[in-house]
């Protein structure tokens, strides 16, 4: 039986960034919430995912880049 390390690490990587944005999301915005309100937490909400929006982008075009370079080096 073979381990694939770069599939786990991948898999771990993956894991750890969604854990990290919903600790942001959740705690960050119902702390906001639960100190300032609703208006403030309905903002707060636009503001992180105004601020996630370039971030995505990123991955995106990352991932794009990826799958095209695989595709030219089929050889």
């Amino acid at each position: 039986m073979s381990r694939d390390l770069r599939k786990y690490a991948k898999q771990t990587n993956v894991q750890l960034g969604v854990g990290a944005l919903l600790v942001l999301f959740i705690v960050g915005d119902g702390l906001i919430y639960f100190i300032y309100g609703k208006g403030a937490a309905i903002m707060g909400l636009s503001c992180l995912l105004i601020g996630l929006a370039p971030i995505l982008i990123i991955i995106l075009l990352m991932l794009l880049l990826n799958w095209v370079v695989k595709l030219a080096n089929r050889d």
